[in-house]
C-alpha cells in the first residue's frame, strides 16, 4: 500500500512538472526549435529562405510551450520584418472580418445556375449536331431565359465532353410582303438502302418557312409525274398566287405549264445557276439532308414518305428557327405559343423517331 501512494505522488509530481511553465517540455520543444530553425537556415537558398506552412505550423506549435521571455533568446531565424508583417495580416485579417458581408462570394459576374448547365449540356449530348446559337435559342424558347450564344459555347467547352466515334438577291424584298401567297418547289434524289433513287417533291411557304408537303416517286420524273406529285401534296390545301421555282428542264414541260395554268398558280423564276436567288428551299434541302436523311435509311418510297411525314410535322411544329426570331413556322402562321418550363422540373420529347429530342414543360 505504501508502494503504491509513493509511485501515485511520483505520478502527479511528473504531471506537474508536465503541465507547469518551463519543465521537461520546455526543454524538449525549445530543441525541437532550434533544429526546425537550423534546417530552414542551411536550405540552399542565394536569398533569405522563405518559411513554408509546415515550418509556421511547427514552430507556432513548440512555441507554447515557451515562456514569452525565452522565445526573444531563441529566435534565430525569424527576422523583424517578419513579424511585422505577420502583425499586418493579422490586422486585415480582423478588418475583413469585422466589415466584410457574412456570405462569401466570388467577385464578378454570376455565371449560369447548375439546372441550366445540365439543360445545356444534355441538349447537346442528345443533338449532337446542334450548334450554340440552335442550343441558345431552344433553351430562351423554351425555359423563357434569355441566354447569348457565347455562354453556351463556354458552358460546353468546360461541361461538354462528347463521346468517342449571303444576302439575297433584291427580289427577295418582294417574297416578304407576298405573305401567305408564294410558295417555292423544288427536287433533290436520295437513295434507298439498295440503291435505288428516289425523287422527292419539295413544297415549302416563304412567308412562313412551313413545309407544305413532299412527293415521292421511285425512278425517273417526266412531265406526268410532276404534275401528280404536286396535285397531290396541294390536295386540300389553300393554292397560293404564286410558285417560285428554278430552271430545272422538268418545269419546262408543257403539261406543267398547263397544269398551273388550270390551279391559277403564275410561276416565278429564279436567276439561271445562282442557287443563291432561291435561298429559302435551298436552305431547306440541306436542312433535310444534315438533319434526318443523312441520319437515317429507307426501304422504299412508302417507308420515305412517312419519315417525310414525321420530319415535317416536328419541323413545322417543334423546330425553332433564327430567321423567325425563334418561332416556329406553325407559331408564325397563327398557332399557339411554347408554353415556358421550369428549369426543376421538364421532360424530353423525341422527334422524328427519336433523332431529336427537346425539353418541354412537364
Amino acid at each position: 500500500m505504501k508502494d503504491i501512494a509513493i509511485l501515485l505522488i511520483h505520478l502527479l509530481t511528473t504531471v506537474a512538472k508536465l503541465l507547469g511553465p518551463g519543465g521537461a517540455k520546455a526543454i524538449i520543444a525549445e530543441n525541437l526549435l532550434l533544429k526546425q530553425q537550423l534546417l530552414v537556415v542551411t536550405r540552399s537558398r542565394r536569398r533569405a529562405p522563405n518559411l513554408s506552412t509546415t515550418d509556421r505550423f511547427l514552430m507556432g506549435f513548440w512555441s507554447l510551450f515557451l515562456r514569452p521571455g525565452r522565445i526573444a533568446k531563441i529566435a534565430l531565424s525569424i527576422r523583424p520584418s517578419t513579424l511585422l508583417n505577420f502583425h499586418q495580416c493579422l490586422v486585415r485579417r480582423k478588418y475583413r472580418r469585422l466589415f466584410s458581408t457574412k456570405r462569401r462570394t466570388k467577385p464578378g459576374p454570376k455565371g449560369p445556375s447548375e439546372p441550366l448547365i445540365r439543360a445545356i449540356v444534355e441538349l447537346k449530348c442528345r443533338n449532337t449536331r446542334f450548334g450554340c446559337p440552335r442550343i441558345a435559342l431552344i433553351i430562351s424558347k423554351t425555359f423563357g431565359i434569355e441566354i447569348d450564344k457565347n455562354v453556351v459555347r463556354r458552358v460546353l467547352v468546360k461541361h461538354y465532353r462528347p463521346e468517342s466515334g449571303g444576302g439575297g438577291p433584291s427580289w427577295l424584298t418582294f417574297i416578304g410582303h407576298m405573305k401567305d401567297s408564294l410558295w417555292s418547289i423544288d427536287l433533290f434524289r436520295c437513295e434507298s438502302i439498295r440503291l435505288k433513287s428516289h425523287w422527292v417533291l419539295l413544297v415549302m411557304d416563304q412567308y412562313t418557312r412551313r413545309l407544305i408537303g413532299f412527293g415521292v416517286h421511285a425512278g425517273d420524273v417526266d412531265g406526268i409525274t410532276l404534275c401528280r406529285m404536286f396535285n397531290q401534296i396541294i390536295s386540300g390545301k389553300d393554292r397560293p398566287r404564286y410558285l417560285s421555282s428554278d430552271h430545272d428542264p422538268l418545269f419546262e414541260y408543257h403539261r406543267w405549264q398547263a397544269n398551273l395554268r388550270i390551279l391559277e398558280i403564275a410561276p416565278i423564276k429564279t436567276v439561271p445557276y445562282t442557287p443563291v436567288s432561291h435561298p429559302f428551299v435551298e436552305r431547306l434541302i440541306g436542312t433535310i439532308r444534315r438533319e434526318f436523311l443523312d441520319q437515317t435509311l429507307f426501304w422504299n418510297s412508302v417507308d420515305l414518305e412517312r419519315k417525310l411525314e414525321a420530319f415535317q410535322d416536328y419541323y413545322n411544329h417543334n423546330r425553332f428557327h433564327t430567321s423567325l426570331e425563334g418561332d416556329t413556322p406553325a407559331q408564325v402562321g397563327g398557332g399557339p405559343k411554347t408554353r415556358n418550363a421550369d428549369l426543376e422540373c421538364y421532360r424530353w420529347q423525341t422527334h422524328c423517331r427519336g433523332l431529336v429530342q427537346l425539353p418541354v414543360a412537364a
